[in-house]
């Protein structure tokens, strides 16, 4: 009985520690799950931190602060500074590449007919030779013994020796033709090395214009349509514009004829009026959209009057006035750069292409630095 108690207990202790095995792997599985949901949170915790974190970082989550319209305004007045600037940089670049392309063509264009005329040469001295050595398989002595007629051997022998001198300059003529045509090759060359600098200027600056009004047109996003118009200084009510115009142009008659110093002057200043409310596009000189020196280049233009294509050398096409003198058709201009022109309307007042934000307009002369004015008619 014993043995067989001893022998009955074994299986029972087998039991309890598997059933003390079964229980303790049974506590210990939920507390690894409620470990798992800890963990899971804590990760979504810091999964968030990160998120946010990250956000911060790249600018999208915490914005910056907040700029009131005054300060859009100065950031974007800079910016489309900037961008004329290199509008300007652009304009000139474009006008050296365009005479610069004028030039390779007209050497391309010079290099092929001397090249037609060197082949027409070349073709009469071919044929030359080819007779030449038709000829030239008998010697000249025995040629002249053999003629029935010396006498008319002699004057062909005479012929053929003037004949052989005139093949000779022709000769040295071909020769200069091709140094001549190895010239004007050179010469395009350095033209078209100088083109491809000139469309890489290009490339630079359209990049940097383009990015300065992108960034403005950005900042002028940020704000109501009330505060984009405080920030542009468009402030005018619907028709505002056109009765400006009127009134200008009433105190240009009531100025009388001294209110221009030219016919060619009041021809500009006239064109200007009639492009009120054209838009600003960088690189334009009309007859639709203008940029700030392409509405003075197409004002005088329609006066008979050619000027440069950039403000830094439409300053320089006439004679320097002061302040003080300036009467209607001056060119008037801003910034220490020389960025900036206007044509002046008297009064105080100007017409100019101001940026992408504003069309062709009316302006005070004070609301930009002025820099100097010329008078070109």
């Amino acid at each position: 009985m014993r043995a067989a108690a001893g022998h009955t207990a074994r299986p029972v202790a087998g039991v309890l520690r598997k059933d003390v095995t079964v229980q303790v792997a049974a506590h210990r599985k939920p507390r690894q799950r409620s470990l798992g949901r800890n963990t899971a949170r804590t990760a979504a915790t810091l999964a968030l931190a990160g998120a946010a974190t990250a956000t911060a970082f790249d600018g999208t989550g915490n914005a910056e602060p907040q700029l009131t319209p005054t300060q859009v305004k100065a950031k974007v007045d800079k910016l489309y500074q900037e961008a004329e600037t290199a509008t300007e940089k652009y304009n000139g670049a474009k006008e050296q590449a365009d005479t610069t392309q004028r030039r390779l063509n007209s050497l391309r264009d010079e290099t092929a007919r001397k090249q037609d005329k060197l082949n027409s040469a070349r073709e009469a001295l071919g044929s030359y030779a080819a007779a030449q050595y038709r000829e030239g398989g008998i010697d000249p002595a025995w040629q002249l013994a053999l003629s029935s007629d010396p006498d008319q051997y002699l004057d062909g022998a005479t012929f053929a020796e003037r004949a052989g001198e005139r093949q000779a300059g022709a000769v040295t003529r071909v020769r200069q033709q091709l140094r001549e045509i190895e010239q004007l090759r050179g010469a395009a060359r350095i033209e078209l090395k100088s083109l491809r600098s000139r469309q890489a200027e290009l490339k630079r600056q359209k990049k940097t214009i383009t990015g300065k009004l992108a960034e403005a047109r950005s900042l002028l996003a940020r704000l109501t349509p009330a505060q984009r118009a405080q920030a542009t200084g468009d402030g005018t009510a619907p028709g505002r514009a056109s009765r400006s115009a009127s009134d200008a142009r009433a105190d240009l008659e009531q100025a009388g004829s001294t209110a221009a110093p030219g016919t060619r002057a009041a021809a500009a200043v006239a064109y200007a009026y009639q492009k009120l409310g054209s838009p600003y596009v960088w690189g334009a000189t009309g007859p639709d959209a203008f940029d700030c020196s392409g509405l003075v280049q197409a004002a005088y233009r329609s006066a008979g009057v050619s000027l440069p294509r950039t403000t830094y050398t439409q300053i320089n096409a006439g004679r320097r006035v002061s302040r003080s003198e300036l009467q209607p058709g001056d060119l008037v201009f801003f910034y220490s750069g020389i960025s900036h022109v206007g044509i002046y309307v008297g009064n105080g007042r100007m017409i100019h292409a101001p940026n992408p934000s504003a069309p062709v307009r009316l302006a005070p002369i004070d609301q930009m630095p002025f820099a100097g004015a010329t008078r070109v008619a």
